[in-house]
């Protein structure tokens, strides 16, 4: 097996780790139908990718909106007739104390990083099923299991993923379909820009000055990918040598 042929959709991917898992997998043969808002950005990339000789598609991309992921998905259905993988990537991190009460930073987290891997798994799912065969891949992280102060929300979202993957990972066995969670610890995106509150801002980049490259995800990606049908890679988690938590 490997990832060459393989039909894989990506959300979040104009920019860090979703934009470095559609270089990589692209590179190495995959087809990749590209989700985002920023659909300027995800163009100019998927032009790029296309000029290197690979196969790209940009879709602009709310997966806050069902209507919207099932579209990406079907996009992808009507250029290659199938999808090999669903990578669930979208996410933000507005991270402050809860004594702050940034309400609409909570419930915008809880939209973006646990709704937008619902849709992503409602779109793509019927599809899987009818095909007897799929990987659906979401994105947690170290964070899910190690609470900090200012990341409680953010937290409680990565590990709603983590809980969703693992139910979903019984649910899909009579159907041959694949499911992994990806934990990352420090990686090196641009993540920490939407925070709002400075001094958090600034804790966050001070600790992030050991991150992985967002290279380092992508391969980790493809490694889960390129398994074998009869292997499922179900958790995996990763992060630089150094760090502690």
């Amino acid at each position: 097996m490997s990832v060459n042929g393989k039909v894989v959709v990506i959300t979040g991917a104009s920019s860090g780790l979703g934009e470095a898992a559609a270089r990589h997998l692209a590179s190495l043969g995959a087809a990749v139908v590209l989700g985002a808002r920023r659909i300027d950005r995800l163009t100019g990339l998927a032009n790029e990718l296309v000029a290197a000789g690979g196969q790209a598609i940009a879709c602009e991309v709310d997966v806050t909106d069902d209507a919207q992921v099932r579209d990406l998905v079907d996009r992808a259905i009507d250029r290659h007739g199938r999808i090999d993988v669903m990578l669930n990537n979208a996410g933000i991190a507005p991270l402050s104390p809860l004594e702050r009460g940034r309400v609409e930073d909570w419930s915008r987290m809880i939209d973006v990083n646990v709704k937008g891997v619902l849709h992503g798994i409602a779109a793509a799912l019927p599809h899987m099923k009818a095909q007897r065969e799929g990987q659906i891949i979401n994105v947690a992280s170290i964070a899910a299991t190690r609470i900090v102060p200012a990341a409680v929300v953010y937290s409680a979202t990565k590990a709603a993923v983590w809980a969703i993957s693992e139910g979903l990972r019984q649910e899909v066995k009579p159907y041959g379909i694949r499911t992994t969670t990806l934990s990352p610890g420090a990686v090196a995106t641009a993540l920490a820009d939407g925070i709002r509150e400075p001094d958090i801002a600034d804790a966050v980049k001070q600790a992030y000055g050991d991150a992985l490259p967002a290279e380092a995800f992508a391969e980790v990606v493809a490694f889960a990918i390129a398994q074998p049908a009869h292997v499922d890679i179900n958790d995996i988690v990763f992060r630089p040598t150094h760090q502690l938590i």
